[in-house]
């Protein structure tokens, strides 16, 4: 146990031990800062291996637990585990970390302003996403959500687009508004854990067994009761990061005017920190309230399927129709989160790792096409299976995950969401289906309009194929595509016993017989 008592830890503040590195490097060796870059990935990559290795998948609740005395006058400690939940989001922050400085390599080395800056960004985002997955403290978690923002806030506003300052000041003042009001809500929970248990304690494990009244009667009666207040302010927060339509309009511009790096970790990981936040802190503490507007929370979620499938359907720009696309796919999560059903949960636990995949596969491809032809008007392209067929094949692998044909993971996602909440809501379900043919029917359209048909550019001379490190980023996008696809128990098996002790949990509590 005492060798992997620090594992996380390690796992969480190694990038930030590379950054240092990154910060000390002579002005000589700067040209070789995305090597350190890389070389910090893979060693994240090789922990985080270790720690599938170590991790016991017949135990439901949290394990490897590491614990350090910070503020324990608040009840608040440096306190990180590790359960089904947070491994398949930890592995696939890990992995998707040197997919995304692979296939984002620039031509030249050094060619990048401010790289060093740069790559410090990238590891500090990385010790945000690694600390709020595996934070057991609520005040760590948050501790570690704010970190998030910091770097993103930059790589957007100092190498994004023309339009970057006005999307890095939405994309932060969306944030900042939910973030305030769940600082609120874990001060009062605080406050409530001190009066009920004599002293203030922020850990997971105390908070699940604080009471806070909820009458559900009536909509009045529910509107006056405390934990209708902590559940909202909760879910704000976290569906704007998810985002939840009507709180989705930061997402197109941040990612339009994102580098592509940057919209890789937005769309593979960043996007996931909400529906997270909603499986482990919004609904399990707060179940009888989030049952209660689960009606609401599906119906959004079905509308944002619908909605961001039209609006991706319109879309003339590659980057903005994989942006609404995101906002599509992730509505199936919030229809499975509120199903309230044993398979539903599984599948948005499944969703989240396949649309990371699929997206951040997609957004490489907009980036490859970008930095060879300079434009992402899907009008502009034609043909160009003819001139980069592995790039057509790339792009091809990525379109089938992402409208989750059956032997893909994306299939493995949606289609247990899709199940397990027909089983509770069919009438939604009949709805949030359309959403599948509509992906498909956009996703095709942007691959028939960039490979397919005649070539409609003369200046195609100079167009070259993926480079090994392309290559070999798609390969391993590949190998998960296929592999989740396949043999989903290989990959999501260790998560087993944890989604079932958190659906009987929570649906043993606010469903009545359990059904």
């Amino acid at each position: 146990m005492e060798t992997t008592s620090c594992l996380l830890t390690w796992i969480i503040f190694s990038p930030m031990l590379f950054a240092l590195v990154a910060f000390l490097t002579p002005s000589a060796f700067e040209g070789k800062l995305r090597t350190i870059t890389l070389i910090q990935t893979l060693f994240s990559a090789v922990l985080a291996i270790v720690l599938y290795f170590n991790f016991d998948g017949s135990l439901a609740g949290p394990q490897m637990a590491h614990l350090v005395a910070w503020l324990p006058e608040w009840g608040i400690n440096y306190l990180v585990s590790i359960d089904g939940l947070s491994l398949p989001l930890v592995m696939l922050t890990a992995f998707i970390s040197p997919v995304a400085i692979l296939g984002t390599w620039p031509s030249k080395d050094g060619e990048l302003k401010k790289e060093k800056f740069f790559v410090m960004m990238l590891m500090f985002l990385q010790t945000g996403m690694y600390g709020t997955f595996l934070a057991s403290d609520l005040f760590l978690f948050y501790f570690f959500w704010e970190v998030v923002l910091i770097p993103m806030f930059f790589l957007i506003g100092v190498w994004g687009g023309k339009e970057r300052i006005y999307a890095t000041v939405k994309f932060f003042l969306y944030t900042m508004v939910g973030s305030l009001l769940m600082l609120v809500a874990i001060f009062y929970m605080l406050k409530t854990s001190a009066a009920q248990f004599q002293e203030p304690n922020a850990a997971f494990v105390s908070l699940h067994s604080l009471h806070f009244a909820f009458d559900g009667t009536s909509l009045m009666s529910a509107m006056a009761s405390p934990q209708t207040w902590l559940f909202l302010a909760f879910a704000l927060a976290f569906v704007i990061k998810v985002p939840m339509v009507p709180f989705h309009t930061w997402l197109p511009d941040a990612h339009v005017q994102a580098p592509t790096v940057g919209s890789v970790f937005l769309a593979a990981v960043l996007l996931k920190l909400g529906t997270y936040g909603l499986m482990r802190i919004a609904i399990p503490f707060f179940p009888e309230a989030a049952f209660y507007f689960k009606d609401f929370f599906i119906i959004m979620g079905v509308i944002g399927i619908i909605y961001g499938a039209f609006c991706a359907l319109g879309q003339t720009d590659f980057k903005k129709l994989v942006a609404y696309s995101s906002v599509s796919h992730m509505g199936f999560i919030m229809v499975g989160l509120f199903a309230f059903n044993k398979v539903a949960f599984a599948g948005s636990l499944y969703q989240m790792i396949n649309h990371g995949i699929s997206a951040g596969g997609l957004f490489l491809i907009v980036g490859f096409l970008y930095e060879r032809l300079h434009t992402r008007n899907l009008n502009e392209f034609g043909g160009l299976s003819k001139t980069v067929p592995v790039m057509a094949i790339a792009f091809m692998i990525m379109t089938l995950s992402s409208v989750a044909l059956p032997g893909t993971n994306g299939f493995v996602g949606e289609f247990p969401i899709l199940l397990g909440a027909f089983q509770v809501q069919p009438f939604y379900v009949l709805f949030a289906g359309t959403g599948v043919i509509l992906g498909a029917v956009y996703a095709l359209k942007a691959y028939q309009l960039v490979m397919l048909g005649p070539q409609t550019r003369t200046d195609l001379g100079h167009l070259h194929d993926l480079n090994a490190k392309e290559i070999v980023a798609m390969v391993i996008l590949a190998i998960f595509i296929f592999g989740i696809g396949f043999f989903p128990k290989t990959f999501f098996g260790k998560s087993d016993a944890t989604l079932e002790q958190y659906s009987d949990s929570i649906i043993g509590r606010v469903v009545p017989n359990g059904h």
